[in-house]
């Protein structure tokens, strides 16, 4: 179901496994939080049409009322996708590959990350060291999915 959301224009799904994610984090959605996804380098948006941590941001914002922010973080480069990498290699594939577009939309308000997948948690440390470099006083991490290990 994931991979179908992720990979296969089960855009549809959104809307459903937000109120998942929703309910297994409703201690993290506090009122003033600002909800920012994962993004994408934009070749690879434009290849995949969508980026699925986006819908689920903004599903999320319809279901809590909280804002969202799709395009507070930047990917700055290119990375190899990190399905075939070691946890070193996925922390030095991301290392400095996002910043912060919009400092102002962070400000000095919490934030919560939004993304589908969590396997090593490199891109989600990679992308809160960029919020907290930014000013956000605290970033918490809200994911669809874990990959056991």
């Amino acid at each position: 179901m994931i991979l179908g959301f992720k990979y296969a224009d089960r855009t549809d799904a959104a809307p459903v496994l937000a109120r998942w994610m929703a309910r297994a984090g409703q201690e993290l959605l506090a009122p003033g939080a600002v909800l920012v996804p994962v993004p994408l380098h934009w070749t690879r948006l434009f290849g995949r049409r969508y980026n699925q941590s986006v819908l689920l941001a903004q599903a999320l914002a319809r279901g809590t009322g909280l804002g969202v922010a799709p395009d507070a973080l930047r990917r700055l480069r290119r990375t190899p996708p990190q399905q075939s990498l070691t946890r070193e290699e996925r922390h030095d594939n991301v290392r400095g590959a996002f910043a912060v577009a919009r400092p102002a939309v962070i400000g000095d308000r919490p934030v919560v990350l939004v993304d589908d997948v969590l396997t090593t948690g490199a891109t989600a440390a990679a992308c809160a060291r960029a919020l907290k470099a930014a000013g956000a006083p605290r970033v918490d991490l809200l994911t669809l999915a874990r990959v056991s290990s």
